[in-house]
């Protein structure tokens, strides 16, 4: 993972601010992140955390992203999310909760580029209403998940398999590249 953690913290509030908070568990959370890293990837040839994403049975997750989730969600005392989220779970509901502490305000918004925060909000206005089966199942359609097997890392350039593709695969391929070697 390349971005910093006040700029992951920023995503997180996007998250909390812009989507239906009855539906934001952890698991949709990993597929927002997911859609938008993939989604920049597809538009700008780049991710915007550039963490590494796992094929799991759910879908792909962004692996220390989700780490730090489960972090905030288990031991909150050594989270470096504290400040920013916390997770519930309620009773009755087989989901952990995420909530933000605050919103996302002008200030978070400037740690983003315009192409960022229209990613931000294109993931959200598609999914933002939308429950985990309805994002989960959309993941299972896209190429970098339906093209690798449970567990493998799933690698960037498999975004140019989809139709909405804008980039090369020439240029995720050369981003990966680059990436791999710092």
């Amino acid at each position: 993972m390349k971005i910093s953690i006040k700029k992951l913290k920023a995503i997180l509030l996007y998250f909390c601010t812009y989507t239906d908070p009855k539906f934001l568990g952890k698991v949709k959370l990993m597929k927002l992140f997911y859609f938008t890293d993939f989604g920049h990837i597809k538009r700008y040839g780049a991710p915007i955390t550039f963490d590494t994403y796992v094929n799991l049975e759910h879908g792909p997750i962004p692996s220390a992203i989700k780490n730090l989730i489960d972090t905030a969600s288990d031991d909150i005392d050594s989270s470096s999310l504290a400040d920013t989220i916390r997770v519930e779970k309620p009773d009755g509901i087989d989901m952990c909760r995420i909530v933000g502490l605050r919103t996302f305000n002008e200030e978070d918004s400037k740690m983003f580029s315009k192409a960022e925060l229209e990613t931000l909000k294109n993931t959200c206005v598609r999914f933002g209403d939308k429950n985990t089966k309805f994002i989960e199942d959309a993941s299972h359609k896209e190429s970098p998940w339906k093209d690798t097997n449970l567990l493998d890392t799933i690698p960037f350039g498999l975004a140019y398999n989809d139709d909405d593709c804008r980039v090369s695969k020439e240029e995720i391929e050369l981003l990966e590249e680059t990436v791999c070697r710092q």
